[in-house]
């Protein structure tokens, strides 16, 4: 293949000596578990929803974690799990939204994996959200107006991640795309660093 030929010319082909742990952060709704574990399938990577590991080590629902312990409590707990995913071997990690406002967790997620922002307008995760009633920050509440204010804290944080993709309100299927798309670009231009 020439030297300038595009490495993305077949964009199902997996990345090679993938070393770090791919870690999806953003905004409830949009579709970092379902994207995530597509995303696994296509880069031979075991797949970890964050907020599962978490209702399983619990032994009970994260509303139910909200509702009997609290936030502060469910916050903590979060933060355990992600220390020992990310210390683990290389995965698929889907994290909650709220993940990456931790510091410890953010240091964790920048010296052990490649962060993903998925970045969709918020309207179109509104309109996600509001289908299922299992969000505790929504209950009882408008999902734009939560959403509007989580994206005024969270945004600057996520925007720290090492690749910023966004995946609109496409099928799922073109998310895993962008982010194969841009995953292959970073670690070409880090190979060239």
């Amino acid at each position: 293949m020439p030297s300038d030929a595009s490495p993305d010319s077949s964009p199902l082909s997996p990345l090679t000596a993938l070393d770090r742990t791919i870690t999806l952060v953003g905004l409830m709704g949009v579709g970092k578990s379902t994207v995530g574990r597509r995303l696994a399938q296509r880069l031979g990577l075991p797949f970890a929803d964050g907020d599962h590991v978490i209702e399983e080590a619990a032994g009970m629902t994260i509303s139910e974690i909200f509702a009997s312990r609290g936030e502060a409590e469910f916050r903590a707990g979060e933060a355990r799990v992600m220390r020992r995913l990310l210390e683990g071997p290389p995965i698929v990690l889907a994290t909650g939204g709220g993940a990456m406002m931790n510091p410890e967790t953010r240091g964790l997620i920048k010296a052990r994996s490649i962060s993903v922002w998925m970045k969709a307008d918020l309207k179109v995760i509104a309109d996600r959200v509001q289908r299922r009633d299992t969000r505790p920050l929504l209950r009882g509440r408008d999902p734009l107006t939560v959403l509007s204010e989580l994206a005024e804290a969270r945004y600057p944080i996520y925007g720290e991640a090492d690749l910023t993709v966004e995946v609109g309100g496409g099928a799922h299927g073109q998310a895993v795309d962008a982010i194969h798309r841009e995953l292959r670009r970073y670690l070409r231009e880090e190979k060239r660093r």
